[in-house]
C-alpha cells in the first residue's frame, strides 16, 4: 500500500508540475503530528509559485486520493492565496486530515475553519468548488490506477454558507460572479 501511496501523490506531483510549468514548485512534507499522520500518511503539499499561469500562490495536497480512493477516483485539493505562507501549507493538511479522518468532502461541501482565513478577514469557511482559476486542464489527474479531481478550495464567509444552504451552491457561485469577487484577497467583503 505504501508504494501506491507514493506513486499516486508522485502523479499528482508530476501533474501539478507540468500544469504549472514555468513556476516554482516546492514539495512540503507536513508532519501532522504522530496520530493525525497515520490518518494522511506521506502527505505532501505542494506550493506553486507565481508565474506564467497567474500571479497568486497555489497550494495543492498530493497524499489524499490514495486514502480515499473508490473504485480509483478519488480527490485532491487546491488553494489559491495572495503571498506564500506556512498559514496556507496549515490549511491544506488540515483539509487533507478533515476529509481523509471520516468527513470526506466533496464538490459543493464546506469546511468550518474555526477561525479567520488570515488574521481580520471575514473568511472563515472553505467552498468546495471546481478549480475555476485553473480549469480542467488541472482538475483531471490520471494517477496509477486510476484518476485524481483537484478541487478549489476557496475562502468564503459565514454568511455565504447561510446563503447557500437557504439558495443552493449555484447561487453563491452566481453571486461571486456578479461581485467580480478576487479569490485571493482575504479582505474581500461578503456577498450575502
Amino acid at each position: 500500500m505504501r508504494i501506491a501511496r507514493l506513486s499516486a501523490a508522485e502523479a499528482v506531483e508530476s501533474h501539478v508540475r507540468e500544469y504549472f510549468e514555468g513556476h516554482f514548485v516546492e514539495v512540503v512534507d507536513h508532519d501532522l503530528g504522530p496520530e493525525r499522520r497515520q490518518v494522511v500518511p506521506g502527505l505532501r503539499i505542494l506550493v506553486v509559485a507565481p508565474g506564467p499561469r497567474g500571479e497568486a500562490w497555489a497550494y495543492v495536497t498530493a497524499g489524499c486520493w490514495a486514502v480515499m480512493e473508490k473504485d480509483g477516483h478519488g480527490l485532491e485539493f487546491i488553494m489559491t492565496a495572495h503571498v506564500r505562507d506556512q498559514r496556507f501549507i496549515e490549511l491544506m493538511a488540515m483539509i487533507a486530515y478533515y476529509h481523509c479522518g471520516g468527513h470526506q468532502l466533496d464538490l459543493e461541501h464546506s469546511m468550518p475553519i474555526g477561525e479567520p482565513w488570515v488574521p481580520g478577514s471575514s473568511c472563515d469557511h472553505l467552498l468546495i468548488s471546481l478549480p475555476y482559476l485553473h480549469g480542467p486542464g488541472l482538475e483531471h489527474c490520471a494517477v496509477p490506477g486510476g484518476h485524481a479531481r483537484i478541487l478549489w478550495t476557496l475562502p468564503v464567509t459565514t454568511a455565504e454558507i447561510g446563503f447557500r444552504r437557504r439558495h443552493g451552491h449555484e447561487a453563491l457561485e452566481q453571486l461571486f460572479d456578479e461581485a467580480e469577487i478576487v479569490p485571493t484577497d482575504p479582505f474581500r467583503a461578503s456577498v450575502a
